[in-house]
């Protein structure tokens, strides 16, 4: 299809509106994922300062946690898409999924509201809670991005940029809202004294799960009048419902895995495992560990171990050397987006915790929400996300349109960019000087500009490189991308430095800190029983063998990381291009 068609619409093309280039199914979908991203950037939002002031675990583990958690959320894609692929169909997943996340918030509420009764119980609840959201979003991911892909005939498949960018402002007004409800009922200070209402966190979270319910039921009641193909078949039934018409021509309409290829995959995943294990904690085996160093050494491996052995998996049911080098070119993608989601993920862990302990939040006499914060990104999207979209459709008119991984290595340069700047705003801020939060505004809006580059972009990818008969699986392995991002998210978030709040606090126990992280002073049993209670280091976190001293020496550890694999996948995409064969 030449660009003049992609950007006219065609008499047989699946609209209902004819002032509409994109079906209607797109926006009932736009309205299911907005409501789902209310509930999980809202809970987000909350998650880790819940963890810290009401359930007193300590920063450090709370970002390892929430690694984990973001990891494990976008791990379980894998577990959902297979089962929809194979079993259930999308729309089940779908309701399923949603159905899962609305309880998993729920329990949060009862956790945000026991917790002052009996802390322990409060937190297995927690757990509770956030494995039901894990797997409520390992079924609902994976298979809505699938329905965006499947919403198109094959003659429209170059429209799938300009509909994920639109998805994907459904996405973020979700975020955008679910960002600043959910903090605005649920992160409350006194506005005297600037303590921390730390009961009121249960609101956002019963907010968070209102809102799921709202979008599942949402999707429910719209979807066979909607979300259907132009003959009126249902988008996303049983799978032993399609046709051959789902599938591209001479497409087997089944994957199939060997025995002897399951086999190969189980034994790569548990020699992953472990090798991971040794890399990440120093041990084989599986000793009494603190929380945190219990995510670091199961989570994340099994997550980096699943990403690896299910690409094999994958890769051995390819049927021709086309299909495996589109194949080749999803995974390859996916790896140098870990590096993206690293960074941009710091935003509910370490940002969040320099919003709240070194950032002047006072915008015309308001002082906004730390968990607030992160709101930009949401408000960014929703206005970037539709001129991008047209950008993108007028550099396809004039084919000067960059090929899918060029944008993706845009994207990681302009996160490289953000963290950079910010890197030099805290240079000389001190133990006790304020970052202005114009420059946290800077940061969300570069990243925002690199997000639309990459993340719509990606999923789009996905929906015109994969095979139909494993789509949903594959959306599953690009979400494993995710996971690895955020797991390594979560890895560095912990290696944050000391804040100006950390030296107060040891100043107040008549410690100066910097003594105790300089290795100068020897601290007393009662004060090293204070430190602990106030949850404050005793030495400086350490990168690849090199001390991280300041919050500067922390982000340049980002604009190192994604500088160097922004250069790389530049430098490759034009093998990348030619191994897509046609699709851009």
């Amino acid at each position: 299809m030449d660009n003049i068609e992609a950007l006219s619409p065609k008499p047989d093309e699946l609209v209902e509106n004819k002032g509409s280039r994109h079906p209607k199914g797109l926006w009932v979908l736009f309205g299911t994922e907005m409501w789902e991203r209310f509930n999980f950037y809202g809970m987000r939002a909350l998650l880790t300062l819940f963890m810290v002031n009401s359930l007193l675990i300590k920063e450090a583990d709370a970002a390892i946690i929430y690694g984990g958690f973001l990891a494990l959320c976008y791990l379980t894609p894998l577990l959902g898409g297979f089962i929809a692929d194979k079993y259930i169909g999308n729309r089940n997943a779908i309701l399923i999924g949603g159905s899962l996340m609305a309880i998993g918030q729920f329990l949060l509420f009862i956790s945000a509201s026991t917790f002052s009764g009996s802390l322990d119980s409060a937190k297995m609840i927690m757990w509770l809670a956030l494995f039901i959201i894990i797997f409520g979003n390992g079924f609902f991911k994976p298979n809505i991005s699938s329905m965006v892909g499947s919403l198109y005939p094959k003659q429209e498949k170059s429209k799938l940029d300009s509909a994920f960018t639109i998805f994907y402002m459904g996405i973020n007004i979700g975020a955008f809202l679910g960002q600043f409800i959910c903090p605005y009922v649920g992160d409350v200070k006194d506005a005297t004294t600037g303590v921390r209402d730390i009961f009121a966190f249960k609101w956002g979270f019963l907010a968070a799960s209102i809102a799921m319910v709202i979008g599942t039921v949402t999707f429910f009641i719209l979807k066979n009048k909607y979300v259907v193909t132009p003959e009126g078949r249902p988008i996303g039934g049983l799978p032993k419902h399609n046709t051959s018409a789902d599938f591209e021509e001479g497409e087997t309409q089944t994957a199939k895995f060997s025995g002897a290829a399951l086999g190969i995959t189980g034994f790569i995943f548990v020699v992953l495992f472990f090798v991971f294990r040794y890399l990440l904690v120093g041990e084989f085996g599986f000793k009494a560990v603190e929380m945190g160093q219990l995510i670091k050494g199961i989570i994340y491996p099994f997550i980096y171990a699943a990403g690896i052995s299910l690409a094999f998996l994958i890769m051995s049911s390819a049927e021709n050397k086309v299909e495996k080098q589109r194949i080749w070119v999803i995974y390859i993608v996916s790896f140098f987006i870990i590096f993206f989601w690293a960074a941009f993920e710091q935003a509910g862990s370490s940002l969040t915790f320099i919003a709240d302990n070194q950032t002047d939040r006072n915008i015309f006499g308001w002082n906004m929400p730390p968990s607030m914060v992160q709101i930009f990104n949401g408000i960014f999207v929703v206005l970037l996300a539709v001129p991008f979209s047209l950008c993108w459709d007028k550099l396809r008119a004039k084919g000067k349109e960059p090929v899918s991984p060029m944008k993706q290595a845009i994207g990681l340069a302009l996160i490289a960019l953000s963290y950079f700047i910010i890197a030099h705003n805290v240079k000389d801020l001190g133990n006790s000087g304020l970052l202005a939060i114009k420059w946290l505004m800077l940061l969300y809006f570069i990243q925002t500009c690199g997000e639309l580059c990459l993340s719509p972009i990606g999923l789009s990818l996905v929906g015109k490189l994969a095979p139909k008969r494993f789509a949903s699986l594959l959306y599953g392995v690009f979400f494993i991308s995710n996971a690895a991002g955020y797991a390594l998210a979560g890895s560095l978030g912990a290696l944050i430095p000391a804040t100006g709040d950390k030296f107060s606090k040891a100043q107040e126990i008549g410690v100066n800190l910097q003594d105790v992280l300089d290795k100068k002073v020897t601290l007393t049993a009662d004060q090293a029983s204070a430190f602990e209670k106030a949850q404050l280091p005793l030495e400086n976190p350490t990168f690849v063998g090199f001390e991280i001293h300041n919050l500067f020496e922390f982000f340049m550890v980002f604009v190192v990381l994604c500088g160097i694999a922004a250069v790389i996948l530049a430098l490759i995409s034009p093998i990348l291009k030619k191994m897509m064969h046609g699709v851009n």
